[in-house]
C-alpha cells in the first residue's frame, strides 16, 4: 500500500473512542456519577465526529489514496455510526430516568466492550497487508460476539415480556436493550468493511 498513514491514524484514533465510549457506557450501569458518565460519553462523541470530518476532509484533498476512496469514507462513517448509537443508549438511562440495571443489559456493555476492542485491534493491523490472517481473526470475533449479543437480546427480550408487569418499564428496557444490540450489528458492519479492505489490499 502507499506510505500515507493519515488516514490509518484516523481510523486508529476513531477506534480507540469506540472503545472509550463503550467502557464508559459499561462502567455507567453501576450508577455511580451516572450524569457525568453520560456526560463523557458525548464528549467522547464529539471527539470522534471531529475526527470523521477530518478524514472526510482528508479525502476531499487527497488525489491518490492508501485505500479505494468509498471504502475509507464507508469504514470511517460506519464506525461514527457505532459511536452514536453508544451515545444514544447512554442518553437513555437519563431520559428514561433508569435506576437499575438488568444482568442481560450489563452483558449487552460488556459485549459492546468486546466489539470495540476487537476493532480497535483490527484497525491498527490493516495498513500492513501481511497482517491479513490477524484482521481476519479479529473480525470473526467479532461476528462471534455479535451473534452473542443477538441470543443475550432475544433470552432479555422473553425474561422481559414475561416477568415485567410495568409497561413503562417494559417499554424502556425494550428500547435500552435494542439499541446495545445495534452497537453490535454496527460493529459487524465495520468487521465486514475492514474484511473486505484487508482481502482487497492483500
Amino acid at each position: 500500500m502507499p506510505r500515507e498513514a493519515r488516514f490509518f491514524n484516523f481510523f486508529r484514533d476513531h477506534a480507540e473512542q469506540i472503545v472509550l465510549a463503550a467502557r464508559e457506557l459499561r462502567n455507567l450501569m453501576d450508577f455511580k456519577d451516572l450524569e457525568h458518565r453520560v456526560y463523557n460519553i458525548e464528549s467522547i462523541e464529539k471527539r470522534a465526529d471531529k475526527i470523521t470530518r477530518a478524514a472526510i476532509d482528508l479525502l476531499h484533498k487527497t488525489f491518490i489514496t492508501p485505500l479505494d476512496r468509498e471504502d475509507i469514507h464507508r469504514l470511517i462513517t460506519c464506525m461514527d455510526d457505532v459511536i452514536d448509537l453508544i451515545e444514544d443508549a447512554a442518553q437513555s438511562f437519563l431520559m428514561y430516568d433508569i435506576r437499575s440495571v438488568t444482568p442481560e443489559a450489563v452483558r449487552l456493555a460488556e459485549i459492546c466492550v468486546g466489539c470495540g476492542e476487537k476493532v480497535r485491534g483490527a484497525v491498527d493491523l490493516l495498513q500492513t497487508s501481511r497482517n491479513l490472517p490477524q484482521v481476519m481473526a479479529l473480525c470473526q470475533d467479532i461476528d462471534r460476539l455479535e451473534s452473542e449479543a443477538d441470543h443475550v437480546m432475544r433470552d432479555a427480550m422473553a425474561k422481559l415480556f414475561r416477568d415485567q408487569p410495568d409497561v413503562r418499564e417494559l417499554i424502556k428496557f425494550r428500547a435500552i436493550y435494542e439499541l446495545m444490540e445495534a452497537v453490535t450489528d454496527r460493529c459487524e458492519d465495520v468487521a465486514n468493511i475492514i474484511e473486505g479492505i484487508a482481502i482487497e489490499n492483500s
